[in-house]
């Protein structure tokens, strides 16, 4: 999330904004600790205030969308009613099983509500909020699929040759992250599984438990010598492997693309709809087709999936969708 809002934020400067950032922690200009995930109390209305008072548009990330801080959200949406804003919604309440009592965002004509997908954007519509869709968005000129220097170095510091395959999960570890799928995957692959992301939300149990029970090698994290990055990960890898269940978007799945690695993708909802744009991926029920390609690498299925996230998904056209949708100041 944090990275679409850095896009969002270079784009809405292409576009001729001056930015402020505030938010409860990180490097921000306004720093208000009240606004975060967990804070035992909200910023007070002065404090936000000051922070937005001289703001045209108010971009807020997901702050009303879960409620992961309702103090602050209500706080959020009683200072900005009848202000230009928009509301970028990452997730939504009842597509979290914790969260599936709570009803939709809060709305004001003066506000444009924006997804990441088709699923969220009509599902709002049935609870009587408009939105428009705005998918995420990558560099697709920037690929670490032929960086062969990359890849032997990372290779290297797992311990793998040439010939070793690498199946490598860039998420964290949560339930409908579907760890399990994976490393089984990478198992009937022969291939060593790389989990890149942490136990979250009291997964760690499980996690061992998984690592326990695992046949084949598995990598955790981020090993001593190699650079803390996606792209590194990505160089390294033959496979990349987003098994879950659920995803607001799922960036591995253009992610792959950008890097020229094949996907193996699980069932989640929305995985259908990027599919439609055209990529060619191998799902988990289809190890088979995706081994016979190991075996026999065609560039032309890489070639396609980077094309398609180029004409879609890139970066650059992401000013002019931004100014498609955004309110009238």
């Amino acid at each position: 999330m944090a990275i679409e809002a850095a896009k969002w934020t270079n784009a809405l400067v292409e576009l001729g904004f001056s930015i402020t950032t505030v938010a409860g922690e990180g490097s921000v200009d306004h720093r208000l600790p009240g606004l975060a995930i967990g804070a035992e109390s909200p910023p007070t209305a002065a404090e936000l205030g000051s922070a937005l008072d001289d703001a045209d548009l108010v971009v807020v990330e997901n702050l009303c969308s879960l409620p992961l801080n309702p103090a602050a959200a209500d706080l959020v949406a009683t200072t900005l009613a009848g202000r230009p804003a928009v509301l970028h919604h990452h997730d939504l309440p009842w597509q979290r099983p914790q969260f599936a009592r709570h009803g939709p965002p809060p709305d004001d004509p003066h506000w444009s509500h924006i997804t990441i997908n088709e699923l969220s954007r009509a599902q709002l519509a049935d609870r009587g909020i408009t939105a428009t869709t705005v998918y995420n968005t990558f560099d697709t000129r920037r690929s670490v699929g032929n960086d062969a220097a990359a890849r032997t170095a990372v290779r290297r510091t797992l311990g793998l040759t040439d010939q070793d395959r690498l199946v490598v999960q860039p998420t964290r570890a949560l339930p409908r992250k579907n760890v399990a799928a994976g490393m089984a995957a990478a198992t009937d692959l022969g291939a060593t599984y790389w989990l890149v992301g942490a136990a979250e939300d009291g997964y760690g149990p499980e996690l061992e438990r998984l690592v326990e029970a695992a046949v084949g090698p598995v990598v955790l994290g981020w090993p001593d010598g190699i650079p803390v990055g996606i792209g590194a990960a990505y160089a390294a890898a033959d496979v990349i492997a987003l098994p879950s269940t659920w995803e607001g978007f799922g960036n591995p799945s253009v992610e792959s693309a950008v890097h020229r690695r094949p996907l193996l993708i699980g069932p989640y909802p929305v995985a259908t709809e990027l599919a439609a744009f055209g990529f060619r991926w191998f799902g988990l029920d289809d190890l088979a087709s995706l081994n016979t390609w190991l075996r026999a690498p065609d560039d032309g299925l890489l070639d396609h999936n980077w094309s398609v996230a180029d004409t879609h998904f890139s970066d650059r056209h992401l000013p002019s969708r931004l100014a498609s949708v955004l309110p009238a100041i």
